[in-house]
């Protein structure tokens, strides 16, 4: 094994290393304590408010093949963008490694700066899957970018931002600011891909390259000159695809997304009865979701909890500890298993592919 690729395997194990889970875990459990003993204190926790019955058991199924179906639109694009060049299995292995690494990564970062290894030790060359993960990255920001608007629009902002008794839109309202900063992070991102995959693919390998000018990073600048000629090459291959081909990674990322926001709507019915539209609490989620970009936290840990809980709150019945024990039962469905997924490919993963 050459140098190079000793150093790349060495901070690929510390960047999913099963230890990574530990930190994202211990601040979730924390947060979510820490909320539960302050809603709590004083206070007696009922359950009756839930509701526990056959609808429940069929509803929690629902959000389980919601997740799945999440998942296999993930793989589909995959194979899609790949043009079948990779298997099911070898998908379906990239797309956990990937959700691992953005579980244990700050949401601004996500997974993204390492999924590039992942694809391309499927046997994808460098500049080809740098291209697929910008593709990927681009067509997720595009799915925020047209949904949130459209959803601020047919519920309205004064709806979308109220919450508790606060009536109209109110701008003192921190959620407020944190979906307004997410969306024009994710904007200016998506802009910046758009520009570089479809006309000026030059920009994105002359950010590659300012980037390996970086101190400790030139001995590698080499090596991502020729990734940012791929990456032309393969920006010139992109611009070339039928409309058929970006329907159907488009098609594959909108099931995606759109499943993921449904697991929340399914264990809603599952536990409450909704007293409100499911169409709101669809367009809530997209917003929070604008939001948890700018935690600082791995994976979102702590502050999702904390998002989830306050800004859904109107959908569930005001009983002390019932919303953050629903935020905690939704982070065992959407985030937890790819912690423990990961955990068990990533070491096997890199043994095999190094």
């Amino acid at each position: 094994m050459s140098k190079t690729e000793l150093k790349k395997k060495e901070n690929l194990q510390k960047q999913i290393s099963p230890r990574k889970i530990i930190i994202p875990v211990a601040l979730g459990l924390i947060v979510v304590f820490a909320m539960l003993y302050f809603q709590i204190r004083n206070k007696d926790i009922s359950f009756n408010a839930i509701n526990f019955s056959a609808i429940t058991v069929l509803f929690l199924f629902f959000a389980t093949v919601f997740m799945l179906l999440r998942d296999f639109g993930y793989i589909t694009r995959l194979k899609v963008l790949s043009e079948n060049k990779i298997s099911w299995k070898q998908a379906f292995k990239i797309i956990m490694l990937w959700e691992f690494a953005s579980a244990v990564s700050p949401s601004a970062i996500g997974g993204t700066s390492v999924a590039v290894i992942f694809v391309h030790k499927e046997g994808i060359s460098v500049g080809k899957s740098a291209a697929i993960v910008m593709a990927t990255s681009f067509l997720d920001e595009l799915y925020f970018i047209i949904m949130f608007p459209l959803m601020v629009f047919a519920v309205g902002p004064e709806t979308l931002f109220t919450i508790g008794d606060t009536t109209g839109l109110n701008f003192a309202n921190q959620f407020f600011y944190f979906a307004v900063i997410g969306y024009i992070i994710k904007l200016a991102y998506n802009l910046f891909l758009s520009y570089g995959l479809f006309i000026n693919p030059v920009i994105i390998k002359k950010t590659i390259l300012a980037i390996f000018g970086i101190k400790f990073l030139r001995r590698w600048r080499k090596a991502a000159r020729r990734a940012g000629l791929d990456i032309i090459n393969n920006s010139k291959e992109f611009k070339k695809k039928s409309f058929g081909f970006w329907a159907k990674a488009i098609g594959a990322t909108f099931i995606s997304w759109t499943s993921r926001y449904w697991v929340v709507n399914a264990m809603f019915v599952a536990f409450f009865a909704m007293k409100n539209s499911h169409f709101l609490l669809f367009a809530k989620q997209l917003v929070m979701w604008v939001m948890m970009l700018v935690s600082p936290t791995p994976g979102g840990s702590g502050f999702s909890e904390y998002v989830f809980s306050e800004y859904l709150n109107d959908f569930m019945p005001k009983v002390a500890g019932i919303a953050i024990i629903t935020a905690f039962v939704w982070r065992l469905f959407t985030y937890y298993p790819y912690l423990i997924a990961g955990a068990i490919i990533g070491p096997k993963w890199i043994r095999d592919k190094f």
